[in-house]
């Protein structure tokens, strides 16, 4: 069973930039695609990034291309994501995933939440305006 705990959460203003950990145990984790989704008020759960074992796939939304950087330390069993240029429609909840395996080549199934089997408990972006 894989365990992931997220971290880095908080508020910001438009403009700022934060970057969100994600802590992986209990798996080799070099054998796990990454993934960060986000979830708004009333809103679907969304695909925002996307990281293979390797780091050698990574794909992003378009919403937040350019603005965000996924990476991994797989020394430290852990996923970042650095965000800049941060938006008020950045603001959610931001949950790290993982599968077994290598990133889907699938587009539809690389971004759908039944994809991962694995989910850390969320963290927390607010961006003010």
């Amino acid at each position: 069973q894989v365990q992931l705990v997220e971290s880095g959460g908080g508020s910001v203003q438009a403009g700022g930039s934060l970057r969100l950990s994600c802590q992986a145990s209990g798996r080799t984790f070099s054998i796990l695609s990454m993934v960060w989704f986000r979830q708004a008020p009333g809103k679907e759960r969304e695909f925002v990034a996307v990281i293979s074992g390797s780091g050698r796939t990574i794909w992003y939304t378009n919403s937040v291309k350019g603005r965000f950087t996924i990476s991994r330390d797989n020394a430290r069993d852990t996923m970042y994501i650095q965000m800049n240029d941060l938006k008020p429609e950045d603001t959610a909840i931001y949950y790290c995933a993982a599968r077994d395996g290598g990133v889907s080549g699938s587009l539809r199934a690389r971004t759908a939440t039944n994809s991962y089997d694995y989910w850390g408990q969320g963290t927390q972006v607010t961006v003010s305006s």
